[in-house]
């Protein structure tokens, strides 16, 4: 009866190690941008957001997510990288509703140029900034 416990103990052990990796593989292998202040905000969970913009770019991995306020909306915003195609999709969805706001391509001068400018403001936000001691 004693061989019995160790062996149960070590199925029990491989079982949990495995739950643990499969757990970890779910978790987000992009680069994310979330506010704790918008996430707060958001009644759709990230988990369906995702479902909904990969359901748009199926052959698509994604490469980066923010939650944003843009023109009014909280949104995901889903940045897809999509073999044998330049440049990247990207997906928007309402973080209140769930819906698809928007589907666009863009091309690798597009996204630099929208890189240079998320910098600029992120430099001008710093400044702006109170400093303490």
């Amino acid at each position: 009866m004693q061989k019995l416990v160790p062996t149960a103990a070590a199925v029990f052990a491989a079982i949990t190690l495995c739950g643990a990796q499969s757990t970890a593989a779910q978790t987000a292998q992009y680069k994310r941008d979330v506010p704790d202040s918008l996430a707060k905000a958001a009644t759709v969970t990230e988990a369906v957001a995702t479902a909904a913009a990969q359901k748009r770019v199926p052959k698509g991995t994604i490469q980066a997510m923010e939650l944003e306020r843009e023109n009014g909306h909280l949104l995901y915003s889903y940045d897809f990288k999509t073999t044998g195609k330049s440049g990247i999709d990207e997906v928007n969805v309402d973080a209140n509703t769930g819906k698809v706001l928007h589907v666009g391509h863009e091309s690798p001068v597009t996204e630099k140029k929208e890189a240079a400018a998320d910098a600029k403001e992120a430099k001008a936000k710093m400044k702006s900034a109170p400093h303490t001691p």
